[in-house]
C-alpha cells in the first residue's frame, strides 16, 4: 500500500556567484515587507488595542511599494508568518506575561536576509536538468521575463524527477551562503497489516504518543519534551536585546 507523505530536500546552488546577488535582493526585500507590516500592525495595536488578522494587514500590504518587490505568493507568506508569529505570542503570553512580540529584522541599520517562499506561481521546476527557475517582484525585474535560475544538487539517492509534486521551494539563507529547500510529495510504499488488529497512535506533546489497541492503551509520558520546550522558549526570550530576539538561544 503506497501512502504519500510530505518531505523537504535540501539542494546546494552550483550557480551561487550568477545568483547570489539577486537571492540577497529577494532576502533582503523579504525582510522589508516583515518590517514594513510589523510597524503596521504595532501602530493599529497602539491605537485601537487590536491586532489586525491576516487578511487586513494583506490588504494594506498590497498598496506599500515594497510588496512588489516579491511574487504576490512569496509577498503573502511573508505576511503568514508575521500572523503565525503574532498568534504563537498572543498563545504564549496567557502563560507568560513576560513574553515578547514579534520584534524586527534588523541587525542595527541592517536588514538580515529572510527565507523566500516561492509557492505555486512563483517557480518552476525542471527535474531533468536540477534547475529551478525563481519569480522576481514587478520592482525588481530589468524587463518582463526577468527571474533567477538556479542550478542544484542534492543528494545522490534522492530523484526528484520521481516525486509526485513539488509543492513550493524556499531560499534558505544558511549563514554562509544561499541553499534551497524544495518541498515535495512522495508516495512511500508501506507493508501490509501483519493481521486483522488495529493500533491507533495519537502523537503529542503532553504524551509522546498513545497507542490504542481494541482492549488497551499504553502511554508514552512526554514530560521531559514539555519541559525541555518551556526552558528554550524561556532562554530564547532571555538572549533578546534591544533590538528584538537573537539568531541564537544560549
Amino acid at each position: 500500500m503506497a501512502i504519500e507523505v510530505t518531505r523537504t530536500y535540501v539542494g546546494s546552488i552550483q550557480n551561487n556567484r550568477q545568483v547570489c546577488d539577486g537571492l540577497d535582493s529577494l532576502g533582503d526585500s523579504a525582510s522589508k515587507i516583515w518590517n514594513v507590516a510589523r510597524w503596521t500592525v504595532d501602530r493599529i495595536w497602539n491605537q485601537t488595542g487590536e491586532i489586525p488578522d491576516e487578511g487586513s494587514i494583506k490588504s494594506y500590504m498590497k498598496n506599500q511599494s515594497c510588496w512588489k518587490d516579491l511574487n504576490a505568493q512569496s509577498s503573502q507568506k511573508v505576511i503568514e508568518e508575521l500572523s503565525d508569529a503574532f498568534q504563537s505570542w498572543f498563545d504564549l503570553r496567557h502563560k507568560d506575561d513576560k513574553a515578547n512580540p514579534p520584534s524586527y529584522r534588523k541587525h542595527g541599520d541592517e536588514r538580515p536576509r529572510s527565507t523566500v517562499t516561492f509557492k505555486e506561481d512563483g517557480f518552476k521546476h525542471d527535474p531533468e536538468n536540477n534547475r529551478v527557475r525563481l519569480s522576481k517582484g514587478s520592482n525588481l525585474k530589468e524587463h518582463f521575463s526577468d527571474f533567477l535560475l538556479c542550478e542544484y544538487r542534492i543528494r545522490p539517492d534522492v530523484d526528484l524527477s520521481e516525486v509526485n509534486k513539488v509543492q513550493n521551494v524556499r531560499a534558505v539563507w544558511s549563514g554562509d551562503e544561499w541553499e534551497l529547500h524544495l518541498v515535495c510529495k512522495v508516495s512511500l510504499e508501506t507493508n501490509d497489516s501483519a493481521g486483522d488488529e488495529v493500533a491507533g497512535i495519537d502523537l503529542g506533546i503532553k504524551n509522546i504518543a498513545t497507542v490504542a489497541f481494541p482492549d488497551e492503551y499504553v502511554l508514552y509520558p512526554g514530560n521531559s519534551l514539555k519541559q525541555d520546550k518551556h526552558y528554550f522558549k524561556r532562554s530564547e526570550y532571555d538572549t533578546e536585546g534591544e533590538n528584538g530576539p537573537s539568531e541564537k538561544s544560549i
